[in-house]
């Protein structure tokens, strides 16, 4: 759908009604405002609104439902894996209220926190953020999409655990929803990424951890047969106290990647264990005896250092990814992967990665009813290439060769936050479950029945 016409009457009337940046493609800083993580993905709005607090939000989602222009919104833009072309886009990076309540173990902070943020002003605390593997991402933007954090398996999503949105609707309304204002809308929220309105701020339980055992271990590539398999066994019987991941890499030659992985293609494993130590490292030791690791960095650790567990890179790089909900680690699925992506192949992809889901992750919190998907889930499947010459055109076919080769292990449902840019139609059904699907639909035709808030993750109607 094409977006409407903006003239530089409609620009000027939006500079008149908020405080931030109104930046147009022809103006200095329009690059810098709309830029994403994903350097892959093309954002060009007509116009970016660089909001400085809520009353900002508010002008521009009633500036644009008064002229039916679509909406997108942005902070970190690490959700970015979708093109905007035309319309507003809504950048909500600076808005970095972060207040940390060490009594209450309750956090607020604005839509462009990072968790870095609150992690810095929680650990001093005793306290921890549910994030997923790296904490430059933006709290709000991978809340909504369910949150899928490091110690997933001990205490579940990060959206179990929100207690109450500041959300802008598109009738250009301030509202405050949790538990007993508008429950259903504050369920929908969770895990129902961006689709009913652009969240504000938000308020979230913290969790009480004083340290964590935890880190990486990286085996050659040519032993990835036995690696998986040994995986695949150890990682069936841990407890909810345990969590892990296991990803192929292929590393290039780069700065950001530790010198002895460099251009290498490894075997990474990834453990975070709640357990007290003695018995977290008495868990992982079966997998410190399987073939010969090149490093070993697990131990114990402050929360503070939780991204060394997975070592995201640390810079905004361009890529195509896509991921799957996987329903088993079985030899058949450890051959398929080894034959797309294993020691012997000349696969283009920078990652496949594997989660172990289950445990807390499993459990429905109380309260309303969310649409975060993946609580039935055994595994997730993550796979990742470098849209860089000269792979760039050969990663899309060997995503889709690897999905197809895993045909009967693989689910056709994914998470919000993992369908990446080749995972399939954005917003389509297999996203949420067929109810979760339903109750978004029914929303989002009664909130945004002109479906302004498009871009990105828009439920179909």
């Amino acid at each position: 759908m094409k977006s409407p016409s903006i003239s530089p009457d409609d620009v000027a009337e939006l500079r008149q009604q908020v405080t931030g940046p109104v930046l147009t493609a022809q103006d200095e800083g329009y690059e810098r405002e709309t830029a994403a993580y994903n350097l892959a993905t093309p954002i060009h709005p007509d116009v970016v609104v660089g909001a400085t607090d809520a009353d900002d939000v508010a002008a521009a989602v009633a500036w644009a439902a008064a002229r039916q222009v679509p909406i997108g919104v942005q902070a970190t833009g690490h959700g970015a894996d979708r093109p905007i072309d035309g319309g507003m886009l809504v950048n909500t990076a600076r808005l970095q209220d972060c207040t940390v309540n060490p009594d209450t173990r309750i956090a607020r902070v604005g839509a462009g926190v990072r968790w870095q943020t609150v992690l810095e002003a929680a650990v001093p605390h005793g306290l921890a953020v549910l994030n997923g593997s790296t904490t430059d991402v933006g709290v709000v933007g991978s809340t909504l999409g369910g949150g899928l954090p490091v110690l997933g398996r001990t205490f579940g999503f990060a959206a179990d655990h929100v207690r109450s949105f500041d959300v802008v609707t598109l009738d250009g309304r301030h509202r405050t929803v949790d538990a007993e204002h508008e429950p259903e809308l504050f369920g929908l929220l969770r895990g129902g990424k961006g689709n009913l309105g652009i969240v504000t701020a938000m308020e979230f339980q913290l969790i009480p951890l004083e340290g964590l055992y935890g880190g990486g271990i990286f085996y050659p590539g040519a032993d990835a047969r036995e690696v998986l398999a040994a995986w695949s066994q150890w990682s069936a019987d841990l407890p909810e106290t345990a969590a892990t991941s296991i990803a192929l890499l292929r590393l290039p030659e780069m700065d950001i990647v530790p010198e002895p992985l460099r251009n290498q293609f490894v075997v990474h494993l990834r453990y975070a264990s709640t357990a007290p130590e003695e018995e977290a490292a008495r868990l992982l030791s079966p997998m410190r005896t399987i073939s010969r690791p090149v490093m070993d960095t697990v131990g114990p650790m402050s929360y503070r250092d939780v991204d060394a567990i997975h070592m995201d890179p640390p810079v905004p790089l361009p890529y195509l990814d896509a991921g799957r909900l996987l329903n088993d680690m079985s030899d058949a699925t450890i051959e398929a992967l080894l034959a797309h992506a294993g020691p012997d192949t000349d696969c283009p992809l920078l990652l496949v990665e594997i989660r172990l889901m289950g445990g807390a992750l499993s459990r429905t919190p109380e309260g309303p009813a969310d649409v975060v998907a993946g609580r039935d889930a055994a595994y997730l499947i993550n796979l990742v290439g470098l849209a860089v010459p000269p792979d760039a055109e050969r990663v899309p076919p060997a995503i889709t060769e690897l999905l197809g080769a895993l045909d009967e292990h693989v689910s056709e449902r994914t998470m919000v936050n993992f369908q990446g840019a080749l995972g399939g139609e954005p917003g389509s059904a297999h996203v949420w479950t067929a109810e979760g699907h339903a109750r978004l639909a029914a929303a989002k035709a009664h909130y945004d029945p002109h479906g302004l808030l498009r871009f990105q993750q828009s439920v179909h109607t």
